[in-house]
């Protein structure tokens, strides 16, 4: 299949057109429980599954957005069963990631308000790539005076690791946090821009090949392109496609 495209079909059968392990990356947010309305579209999870850990090169990587909804005071556990189910096929939980909402909506549940959905991160094998996003320190510069270990008696006190000072820059935590909203492009759920660029240069170099199989209104296609990397994707919807190829062709000019 062409590379930079957005083909308007099923995503199972689409990724069947696909060579196996011709993948480097997925970045996707399925349409989930009754959290989202999807033109009346039903979708078959476990092969999607199925196809995403065939096409998967090995060391690939699948970010998985997914959160749950509330029916009948109970949260479903859909992503839960997902994320079991990834590991039947075959690929590893690599990272169980938060991705949290700055903005959540209250929805007055009888309970704490959810602010966040899951981004689970699976891998075939061990990730070939991790670009990690680095924050500042605290303390940079600073010879730390040691930590803590627990025995079974009593906290002991570790060396000061060498007299090694705090480094400018660490890790990010695995909680990611985003604004949602925005121009929604006419799509009922569009995830953050943001969201899709760290993924992409967490888990992808340049000229690797990123696919979303429900591409929706293209923030996918249109962070790939926006980070030199190529894109394929699928969607159902003729009306999201239109959307998200009308994206891709301002991202390119």
């Amino acid at each position: 299949m062409e590379l930079n495209k957005i083909y308007n079909m099923d995503c199972i059968e689409g990724m069947r057109l696909l060579d196996s392990d011709s993948i480097d990356l997925t970045v996707t947010s399925p349409p989930y429980d009754n959290l989202r309305v999807y033109n009346g579209f039903t979708w078959d999870f476990e092969g999607v599954a199925k196809e995403l850990y065939r096409v998967t090169k090995q060391g690939g990587v699948v970010v998985w957005v997914v959160g749950d909804a509330t029916i009948k005071g109970s949260e479903t556990g859909t992503s839960f069963r997902q994320a079991l189910y990834f590991m039947e096929c075959g690929f590893n939980l690599h990272d169980t990631m938060i991705y949290e909402k700055n903005n959540y909506p209250p929805l007055t549940h009888g309970r704490y308000e959810q602010s966040f959905e899951y981004m689970f991160v699976f891998s075939k094998g061990k990730p070939n790539i991790f670009n990690a996003i680095k924050i500042n320190t605290k303390h940079e510069g600073r010879i730390p005076s040691g930590s803590f270990y627990h025995t079974s008696n009593q906290n002991k006190p570790t060396p000061a690791n060498n007299n090694k000072s705090v480094n400018k820059t660490k890790i990010k935590p695995n909680i990611f946090s985003y604004t949602v909203g925005g121009k929604k492009y006419g799509h009922p759920a569009p995830f953050p821009e943001q969201l899709a660029n760290d993924h992409i240069i967490s888990w992808s170099n340049e000229g690797d090949t990123v696919l979303d199989p429900f591409m929706g209104s293209g923030t996918t296609a249109k962070m790939a392109i926006k980070n030199k990397r190529n894109f394929i994707g699928f969607e159902l919807s003729k009306e999201y496609c239109d959307i998200a190829n009308e994206r891709i062709g301002e991202t390119k000019c």
